[in-house]
């Protein structure tokens, strides 16, 4: 990628301009023609560099979510990970290299039902879920730094998951606004305009509510969703420690802190069988310099007597934006639900493109959450 392309996608991923030409606003900073932003953007989306410009929602003001896990024999992982695809509050699947394999999101309307999904899939499969529910963030999806594979700006102060988690019941006009931003910003000069004249609402009315729900940390971020692995970062690692509780707020705030830490939250242990309570994700290009950042991060920070466990994501039975509504029209396919294991057998299982319902009810996007587990 170029250092032009570079500049756009680093600069761009968040704080999007709320006025009436973004990317004439966009151009201007960087020295470029509207147009030219215009064409870069249609063709990274084109090549799967770029998801979309749009919002990233704070999934639990609008809702449930949770991440969740299964320890699937072998034999059974593909058609275990097809029948977790089955359900529309499911919007990430990955293998990891783990006895727990099979890792998920899920976002759904209400706890009620994401408890009964989790349910229904322990249920059907015969397996007991791993239910993660998000207890405590310290970084999640402040953007990623594409020329050093870190987030771009420092992490934000550390909050509980109850803490400003109020639900929000959408009016109805919300609800049309919340469906019409899902698949993201027209690519075009005025794009509030564009949205507001499909909904009969007024571009005003449109920037006005989009910079109240930015406030209130309905929307966690508005800009370019970059594909970090379309752009090279495959070596993704779920870092997993056992830290006492009387000590894991301190330390999530410390990772949370280290350029090489992208995400960073505090999820609840399920022992005997799972007994790690902090969460971090690493990203890289290559595995082996990802470990070795991990162990200087343990030797450098005096995490060595704590258990840890690195879990590499292998392959991704689905990969998407999460969704709260239904869309006004059908999602374009994921050019990303793709097979990460570059040995010849192993390509192709993954979920292809295209091959999902595009009418189901979907779920607004938890970042690349951020975003979350990639």
């Amino acid at each position: 990628m170029g250092d032009a392309d570079l500049e756009l996608l680093n600069r761009f991923q968040r704080d999007f301009p709320l006025t009436a030409y973004p990317f004439r606003v966009i151009a201007k900073r960087l020295e470029w023609r509207e147009n030219e932003v215009l064409a870069a953007l249609r063709r990274l989306q084109e090549e799967g560099k770029v998801s979309r410009v749009g919002a990233v929602f704070a999934t639990r003001r609008l809702g449930a979510s949770t991440l969740a896990a299964l320890a699937v024999p072998p034999a059974r992982l593909e058609a275990v990970a097809e029948r977790v695809n089955e359900y529309p509050e499911v919007n990430h699947n990955y293998q990891r290299e783990h006895d727990f394999n099979l890792w998920f999101v899920l976002t759904a309307a209400s706890a009620s039902r994401l408890q009964a999904v989790l349910a229904e899939i322990g249920d059907e499969t015969g397996l007991p879920v791993l239910d993660l529910p998000l207890l405590e963030e310290f970084h999640i999806d402040l953007g990623f730094d594409l020329r050093y594979g870190g987030r771009q700006i420092p992490a934000v102060a550390a909050r509980a998951a109850t803490e400003d988690s109020t639900t929000v019941e959408p009016s109805e006009s919300d609800r049309a606004l919340l469906a019409a931003l899902q698949p993201g910003l027209p690519l075009v000069s005025r794009p509030y305009r564009a949205l507001a004249q499909s909904l009969g609402l007024s571009e005003r009315n449109v920037l006005e509510r989009l910079r109240y729900w930015l406030e209130q940390d309905v929307i966690k971020r508005l800009g370019i969703i970059v594909r970090h692995r379309a752009l090279g970062y495959r070596a993704n690692a779920m870092v997993v420690w056992d830290i006492p509780d009387a000590e894991a707020g301190a330390v999530g705030r410390m990772l949370a802190a280290e350029s090489g830490v992208n995400l960073c939250y505090r999820r609840p242990r399920h022992l005997p069988r799972w007994p790690y309570n902090l969460f971090c994700m690493m990203h890289g290009r290559q595995r082996e310099p990802v470990l070795e950042r991990i162990e200087r991060l343990r030797v450098e920070r005096d995490l060595t007597a704590y258990p840890h466990a690195v879990l590499f994501s292998t392959r991704c039975f689905r990969q998407r934006g999460a969704y709260y509504l239904p869309l006004a029209t059908p999602a374009p396919p994921d050019p990303l639900a793709l097979n990460f294991n570059p040995s010849p057998a192993g390509r192709g299982a993954g979920v292809r493109a295209g091959e999902e319902s595009q009418t189901e009810w979907r779920l607004l996007n938890v970042g690349s959450a951020a975003a979350w587990t990639s």
